[in-house]
């Protein structure tokens, strides 16, 4: 009876070890579709001279943005369509840095975007300026940050072939609704919009940054600009920027407050410097090479159409400019209630020189909010243009001249006395006795060395 009981036993515990353990299944985890990709590779490549290996980040943000992260010079970073900086994200980029942007167009246009709330520090220098450039150029930094690949297998005015950078703030905007859709970017895309009422606001430093062949396009007669600024408030930097051959305008203003200096746009397919929707900030030093695909050296507009009158009026103001057209195209146009003023600059090779296009316009120059003052207009057919050539009398008064050779020399540097200037009326700008945006008696120009525009002008 005991055998048989221990038998029993034994046969029992055998089927409980051997049962299996009755836990309750897992649950899925859910999928994670909406986290960036950082797909890290390499490539070899013998551009220095002997084969070297480079490492390249493939960015694809499906929507949770950069991150708070620092992208380092010692790997080319390729965004992979649109990129985004969201609200509460800081993207920092070291000096000397490389960032490509991949091929596309439309809804696929490769493009780096902050967003309002986020914030973007990219602080080169002169010797490793930041570039953001096409991934076809071949311009590239080794593993350990030397930059042994410089490039040069793209034309320097070939244009889009990628998108651009977009920086979106909350400064005030004079449309009729608060915030708006920057253009570039589809309207169902809530970290697109821009305007608000900060216009201190701070989206970053951009300094020693270099934008280049960008401008692809995004529809029909609508390509993406260079650097796009929409609402951006005056506690942003934006100092010593290249933007060059970009389809579209250089460099754009969507409102905001923020104020930039040492700005050159080289070989671009529209305007250099466009402002719209009550941009009121300060600039000094900028520079306009045009070849024969530009437009307007500056065009610049008031207000919307539906918002023509409201405020903030387009008040900003650019101090030392030198733009250099193509013979044919226009220098300065302001229209649709602008109240923007350019003073102490200098403009050459142009077809038509300044145009106010509208009574409106018109009545803001009348009015003492729109100045054009102590200017250089020099080898333009038409010096004024529309509305301007009605107070022909008043802008000769104010120190501007139409019969003042600059003497430029070969770096576009006048070498004669221009006259009076204008006292800066900010405490951001700088008082000078020049005109135009480079220093005669400085012996160097300030986009020498780090830009490619001054390889070629």
């Amino acid at each position: 009876m005991k055998l048989l009981l221990g038998l029993q036993s034994a046969a029992l515990l055998f089927v409980l070890v051997m049962m299996p353990a009755c836990n309750p299944t897992e649950p899925t985890p859910p999928v994670d579709d909406t986290s960036t990709i950082y797909e890290e590779g390499s490539y070899t490549s013998d551009c220095s001279g002997e084969n070297m290996e480079y490492a390249t980040v493939r960015v694809t943000d499906r929507g949770e943005g950069t991150g708070t992260v620092t992208w380092t010079k010692d790997k080319t970073y390729i965004l992979n369509g649109r990129v985004f900086v969201n609200e509460g994200q800081t993207l920092t980029i070291e000096a000397g840095t490389i960032i490509k942007g991949a091929a596309g167009s439309g809804e696929n246009a490769s493009v780096l975007v902050v967003a309002r709330g986020g914030k973007l520090i990219a602080e080169g220098t002169a010797n490793e300026p930041i570039i953001f450039t096409s991934e076809v150029d071949d311009i590239a930094r080794n593993k350990s940050g030397e930059l042994t690949c410089p490039g040069g297998n793209i034309e320097p005015d070939f244009r889009g072939l990628w998108g651009g950078v977009i920086l979106l703030g909350k400064a005030t905007i004079n449309s009729s609704e608060s915030e708006l859709a920057i253009e570039g970017i589809p309207t169902s895309e809530r970290r697109g919009l821009y305007g608000g009422e900060q216009d201190d606001d701070n989206s970053g430093i951009l300094k020693y940054v270099s934008i280049r062949h960008g401008g692809t396009s995004i529809g029909a007669d609508n390509e993406i600009n260079g650097l796009t600024l929409g609402a951006v408030g005056s506690g942003t930097t934006i100092e010593y920027i290249e933007v060059i051959a970009n389809k579209d305008d250089g460099l754009e203003f969507f409102g905001g407050a923020v104020n930039t200096k040492y700005v050159v746009v080289s070989n671009c397919g529209d305007d250099s410097f466009d402002a719209d929707e009550g941009y009121h900030g300060y600039n000094q030093y900028w520079v306009a090479f045009q070849d024969d695909a530009a437009d307007n050296g500056g065009e610049h507009d008031g207000g919307p159409s539906d918002c023509l009158l409201c405020e903030p009026y387009a008040t900003f103001r650019v101090y030392n400019a030198t733009y250099v057209g193509n013979g044919s195209n226009r220098a300065i146009r302001m229209r649709e209630n602008c109240a923007a003023g350019y003073k102490n600059s200098v403009f050459v090779n142009y077809g038509k020189g300044f145009e106010i296009k509208d009574a409106e316009t018109l009545a803001q120059y009348n009015n003492g909010l729109l100045e054009f003052e102590n200017n250089v207009l020099w080898n333009v057919a038409t010096p004024w243009e529309s509305e301007a050539a009605t107070v022909e009398t008043q802008l000769l008064a104010a120190g501007n001249t139409v019969n003042t050779d600059p003497q430029m020399n070969s770096a576009f540097v006048p070498t004669a006395n221009l006259g009076t200037t204008s006292a800066p009326e900010d405490a951001f700008l700088e008082a000078t006795t020049f005109k135009g945006a480079f220093d005669p008696s400085s012996g160097s120009r300030w986009i020498d060395g780090w830009t490619l525009t001054s390889l070629n002008y």
